[in-house]
């Protein structure tokens, strides 16, 4: 007797999606913390750690988006509109979680 297994395929780009979309939170997180660090710095105290450890933290995993929308665009099948769009999105603090947003919600990740 054998047995057969079923393979269900994940929809077209789904893994790239997922990981799109976690480093676009990522991003929005470290800019958030960024933020934070900046407001004690200058505002509340003169204590800059949160700025010395969220600004390296912030760089990194803004490069890391820049990666990847340039690796995912072309499995998500953006647009060059999208893709500028997305990365536009890493601009301004917590663009990229709004843009991913947007993305899910008109179909782009999938």
């Amino acid at each position: 007797m054998t047995e057969t297994t079923t393979v269900v395929e994940s929809p077209a780009g789904s893994k790239q999606a997922r990981w799109f979309q976690a480093v676009a939170i990522a991003e929005a997180i470290s800019w958030t913390g960024l933020l934070i660090g900046m407001l004690f710095k200058y505002v509340l105290s003169d204590n800059e750690i949160g700025v010395k450890v969220f600004g390296p933290i912030h760089g990194t995993i803004f490069i890391a988006y820049v990666i990847t929308v340039a690796v995912v665009r072309k499995p998500l099948r953006w647009t060059w509109s999208t893709t500028l769009l997305a990365l536009a999105a890493s601009i301004p603090p917590l663009f990229t979680w709004f843009f991913e947003l947007w993305a899910q919600r008109t179909g782009r990740l999938s």
